[in-house]
């Protein structure tokens, strides 16, 4: 027997785009589930880095059919599926799982529930705790499309991570070793590069203060195979005068500024576009051995404008909120 779908829900939420004071506690009518989507009872939220752009309004266009207020930010989220769509297989009741759901016109996932599509769905990796889950689906699928859809990452290349401590960093990092590429990382404090070496950088440097050039040289005397950049400036493009002719550089957008590659470099910009492939390929990779996700921090709901602020602050891996 189904159990019964809540009426109302808490939510951290916005009525207009602004700064962090838009940003707070209601009660609004849980989601409806449509007929290809899942409801899932939210346990815990990713807060991406670009989530206090996505307060202020700069990515409202990207959302199917323009925004709606009271508006629910949080592109990635866990938690376990409460209710299902009649046209969705592969998924019951109970399971655990985590999703993707940015530009979700039915809401993100700071709230306590949230109605996503089955296809930006997929179980949680086995050993992954929920609250790291929460963080996965949007780092974990820019991470992968970038190594592997654009980079053409293969074995035994030479590859540079430039912002290796933070969230798409420290899961690219895993993957490309995974993938049985040699890594060299980039990573910001101490903390981030004590982060890189703990999870298996073949070389490390700090990328505001260490001498990147010679790092570049010794790692890959012939010049680097490929680079993903997840933050970039001057330091960045110095170390990316490192990469070979023939070589690619790939770039989520809004990475700013844009990387600068040298001649005869192709520099791709991309986005971590969902689909049931490419989540069903992660978890694959995830599960081939230990996986660590970095939860920097983890806040209350109520904590949801705090944690808005300091994501836009030094932090390892991926801060999330826990819902339920």
């Amino acid at each position: 027997m189904a159990t019964s779908i809540p009426g109302t829900m808490k939510a951290a939420a916005l009525d207009r785009f602004g700064g962090p004071e838009v940003l707070s506690i209601k009660t609004l009518p849980v989601p409806q589930c449509g007929d290809d989507e899942i409801l899932i009872r939210v346990e815990a939220a990713g807060v991406g880095v670009w989530d206090p752009w996505e307060r202020e309004g700069v990515m409202a266009k990207m959302i199917e059919g323009g925004p709606r207020f009271p508006y629910v930010p949080g592109s990635d989220g866990a938690g376990e599926v409460f209710a299902v769509g009649k046209n969705v297989q592969g998924f019951k009741e109970h399971d655990r799982v985590y999703a993707y759901a940015f530009g979700n016109p039915k809401g993100g996932f700071y709230a306590e529930f949230a109605a996503v599509k089955a296809k930006h769905t997929a179980r949680i990796p086995k050993g992954m705790k929920v609250e790291q889950a929460a963080a996965l689906a949007a780092d974990g699928i820019t991470a992968l499309r970038g190594l592997e859809e654009h980079l053409k990452l293969e074995k035994g290349q030479r590859l540079l991570i430039f912002g290796a401590s933070g969230g798409v960093g420290h899961i690219a990092l895993q993957l490309a070793r995974r993938l049985g590429a040699k890594v060299l990382a980039s990573a910001s404090g101490e903390d981030g590069v004590e982060l890189a070496r703990r999870l298996g950088a073949d070389a490390v440097v700090e990328g505001h203060h260490g001498d990147v050039e010679k790092v570049c040289r010794d790692f890959a005397p012939d010049g680097l195979d490929a680079a993903l950049v997840l933050a970039c400036g001057d330091t960045c493009q110095t170390a990316l005068k490192h990469v070979r002719q023939g070589g690619r550089i790939a770039h989520p957008n809004g990475v700013d500024p844009r990387p600068r590659g040298p001649k005869g470099v192709e520099v791709i910009a991309y986005d971590g576009i969902p689909s049931p492939e490419i989540l069903e390929r992660l978890n694959e990779l995830i599960e081939a051995g230990p996986f660590h996700l970095e939860i920097g921090h983890l806040y209350s709901m109520e904590e949801a404008v705090r944690a808005q602020q300091e994501v836009l602050k030094h932090h390892l891996g991926k801060l999330a909120l826990r819902i339920h």
